[in-house]
């Protein structure tokens, strides 16, 4: 009996580590839960430059989907995680990673009408990046963008069109990574 309890335990464990996804040593999570909506992997990937492999990106929707331009338009929940796994990626370089990202996914006009929403959300990098640091980007109808980071809330920012700028970072048609956009499209 002892041994058959020891198999199933050691099934159980298999499934359980099977179902996540491991992506250069960084446990992505196969759903998370923001506000009570629980939201399920789509896909992840590594966001890499150069030689430095970054971070991990991971995108959560409410159902899969591989249309990025659709995904940046509808007004459903989702979430984008980032984990740090290298200590490259900086305070300074995030700031600057984030206003180019809003360069590529916005023209002039409509970063021009999120341009505040845009500021508010870099100074959410006030404090230090460091390897191992979880980001957790969700965007809530009626809600908007909240972020957190380690776990802890940063803030939160409304509005639909700026939703769709900041995802369009990673989603839309000039993305910061054209791998990590495949990898969390599932493509």
């Amino acid at each position: 009996m002892k041994k058959l309890l020891l198999a199933a335990l050691a099934i159980l464990g298999t499934y359980t580590a099977t179902a996540q996804k491991t992506i250069n040593g960084v446990s992505v999570e196969k759903s998370i839960t923001v506000s009570g909506q629980e939201l399920e992997l789509n896909g992840a990937g590594m966001r890499e430059k150069l030689w430095y492999d970054l971070y991990v990106g991971a995108l959560y929707l409410t159902e899969k989907s591989s249309d990025g331009k659709a995904l940046l338009n509808a007004d459903k929940a989702m979430a984008i995680t980032l984990d740090i796994t290298d200590e490259a990626v900086t305070q300074d370089k995030m700031k600057s990673a984030v206003e180019d990202g809003f360069d590529d996914s916005c023209s002039s006009k409509e970063r021009k009408a999120i341009q505040k929403e845009i500021n508010t959300f870099i100074g959410f990098f006030k404090d230090a990046i460091v390897k191992g640091d979880h980001f957790e980007i969700a965007y809530l109808p009626g809600k908007g963008t909240m972020v957190s980071k380690n776990g802890t809330q940063i803030g939160t920012i409304a509005g639909l069109n700026f939703k769709k700028g900041l995802f369009g970072i990673w989603l839309g048609d000039d993305p910061a990574d054209e791998d990590l956009k495949e990898g969390m499209l599932n493509k």
